[in-house]
């Protein structure tokens, strides 16, 4: 009993210090210049890259010492995380047929771990991503790589564990040079990249089934005009705004829609995510992805900057700036993903994704996977005061319609 009881305690030392090494070197990485971080990164990333001009030349101790910690932690977590994690959540808690994989970062490619893991767990989305894959073979594409890397970690005979997304990274740079290389960027604009890639390949797939004679009574010239071009993407993730103008002599009042895939919000200093929604919606998504602005550019600085505001976000979410001829205005939300921005500036800085999965709370941060608390999440509404403070703080919400 007594040895059970020593190595007890060990286990418990050793998962606080494997914590405190997770708190470190991701603080290690939301202060470090652009090319320590990537460094950085690359440590946990297995192979190592050029990139980032000679920042990494003139800040070689700095570099050391963040690549030491962060390998430090990533080397003991790949075990003894995935192990705790498992023992925490339970044999008879853990959930049928999930799986919590962490995914290696191959050089500051945190902002794509990010949003993959927050639209892994968005059911719909994961569940059209891995329809996908069993459909006939086609050549790769982004899409392709993305139901591959989803596969592999529905089908992982373990129920914990960590991922190389090597393919989709390597597919993402050949597409797009704006990832193609080893600096900091921003989750949102990959979010926005990623989607409207895939609705472009499903569409254009549709196309070329049309003039192959595949799609009957000529579906895509039905009567719902463009609704004819929609995909899965859109049927998840697409809302609509409505703008409506007053005419000053008539009074006369007009109305414009606009359709979108994510909604993009200014914030303010200690108010909530529906204090700044202050446009009208027609038609609420499946999916209501919402993008707080947390990057502003200075002036007097000569360069963007962080908004470290506090802006709560609920678990639970009702839109009450409906228009009057709104589909589903009653429609409710449940917060199931939150990417979030760790520094002070948009260059600068580390992404990590909060999801719940079957009424629990997971904290992915790349290679990691724990479990926190519901109160926790507390913790990434911002700051209550100076704007450019280096913070942790939510950057892209994923809200879940429960109908």
């Amino acid at each position: 009993m007594e040895g059970r009881n020593l190595i007890s305690r060990a286990a418990e030392a050793g998962r606080s210090l494997i914590g405190a090494a997770r708190r470190a070197a991701r603080t290690a990485l939301a202060v470090a210049p652009p090319a320590a971080a990537a460094a950085v990164s690359w440590a946990a990333g297995g192979t190592q890259h050029g990139g980032g001009g000679g920042g990494g030349q003139r800040s070689v101790g700095r570099m050391d010492m963040l690549m030491t910690v962060r390998r430090f932690a990533s080397i003991c977590t790949m075990g003894a995380n995935a192990s705790a994690l498992e023992k925490e959540i339970g044999p008879e808690q853990f959930p049928v047929n999930e799986h919590y994989f962490g995914l290696v970062n191959f050089g500051n490619t945190c902002y794509c771990n990010s949003v993959l893991q927050a639209l892994y767990f968005c059911r719909p989305f994961r569940e059209k991503v891995l329809a996908y894959k069993v459909q006939p073979r086609k050549k790769e594409s982004l899409l392709t790589c993305l139901s591959d890397l989803f596969n592999s970690i529905a089908t992982q005979k373990k129920k914990v564990g960590v991922i190389p997304p090597k393919k989709f990274i390597s597919r993402l740079r050949k597409e797009n040079e704006l990832f193609d290389n080893y600096m900091q960027q921003d989750a949102h604009e990959f979010l926005n990249y990623l989607l409207n890639t895939i609705a472009d390949l499903l569409q254009e797939e549709k196309k070329q089934e049309k003039q192959n004679g595949k799609l009957q009574n000529g579906s895509l010239e039905s009567d719902e005009g463009e609704k004819a071009d929609q995909t899965w993407v859109h049927e998840i993730f697409q809302g609509t705004l409505t703008n409506e103008t007053r005419c000053l002599n008539c009074e006369a009042v007009s109305s414009k829609d606009e359709d979108f895939l994510d909604l993009s919000v200014d914030v303010e200093q200690n108010t909530s995510i529906t204090h700044c929604l202050r446009m009208r919606v027609k038609k609420l998504p499946m999916i209501l992805a919402l993008h707080l602005k947390r990057f502003k550019y200075m002036d007097q600085l000569h360069r963007y900057t962080k908004l470290s505001y506090r802006v709560v976000f609920p678990l639970e979410l009702r839109l009450f700036n409906t228009s009057g001829d709104a589909t589903n205005p009653d429609r409710m939300y449940d917060l199931v993903a939150v990417v979030v921005h760790c520094g002070s500036g948009p260059n600068r800085g580390h992404y990590i994704t909060i999801v719940k999965s079957h009424g629990f709370w997971l904290l992915f941060d790349d290679d990691i996977v724990e479990k926190i608390d519901a109160q926790a999440i507390e913790e990434f509404y911002g700051l209550t005061s100076d704007i450019s403070k280096n913070s942790e703080s939510g950057y892209i919400l994923f809200y879940q319609s429960r109908d």
